[in-house]
């Protein structure tokens, strides 16, 4: 399964795989909204591997769960679904709105193999410092470099390369993110910190 060839979709031994993981995965869905750490440690449970500050919004759904490896400083918005029947791997600073999905799996096109319960599976790579809209779909196979920015409902068929603004369906690459974005954004934060400062300052001259 995990080197990409055809296996069976319903080997017993996958199946039981699948039901411990549906056991965590059902748990996570069901906890209270406000119980963050115990999140936390069943997402923990249920990866493969994490890094500092991952968190994941429920409702949640996976395959396998232990296939996929996430970095530091990664949040999933609600309704997210990962098929990890090959390895997913997610760099560090990566955010995802609600209903992505990434799909590892691909199916037979001939209707007979198909039939007789034979899929396959081909990797699924995001690098670092990648944002994602809602209703973002990655398929099979698919690698997506660091810095990028894909629109939402987009379908990535196609790897996309760093420093990139990419949309649609088929997702292609609409234009490269430069220097001038930086400075504009580093500005408009410059801007919010300064207005922060500002408001405590002069919240604390009114307690004096």
């Amino acid at each position: 399964m995990l080197a990409g060839e055809l296996y069976f979709a319903d080997d017993p031994e996958l199946n039981a795989m699948r039901m411990k993981k549906r056991k965590l995965e059902r748990e996570f869905n069901d906890t209270p909204y406000d119980a963050f750490e115990l999140r936390a440690s069943i997402i923990r449970e249920l990866f493969g591997s994490t890094g500092k500050n991952c968190y994941v919004e429920p409702p949640f759904h996976c395959d396998y769960g232990c296939n996929t490896q996430v970095g530091d400083n990664f949040y999933a918005n609600f309704d997210c679904i990962f098929l990890d029947v090959a390895p997913i791997t997610i760099g560090n600073n990566v955010f995802f709105g609600p209903r992505v999905g990434l799909y590892t799996p691909y199916h037979p096109i001939d209707a007979g193999v198909r039939g007789e319960g034979l899929e396959g599976g081909r990797p699924i790579t995001i690098g670092d410092d990648v944002w994602f809209g809602g209703n973002v779909v990655v398929c099979p196979g698919v690698t997506i470099g660091s810095d990028v920015v894909i629109g939402a409902g987009s379908v990535v068929v196609h790897d996309i390369p760093s420093h990139s603004v990419a949309v649609g369906n088929p997702c292609h690459v609409i234009r490269q993110i430069s220097d001038a974005d930086r400075e504009y954004w580093e500005g408009k934060a410059q801007q919010y910190r300064a207005q922060v400062n500002a408001e405590r300052a002069a919240a604390e001259a009114n307690k004096a």
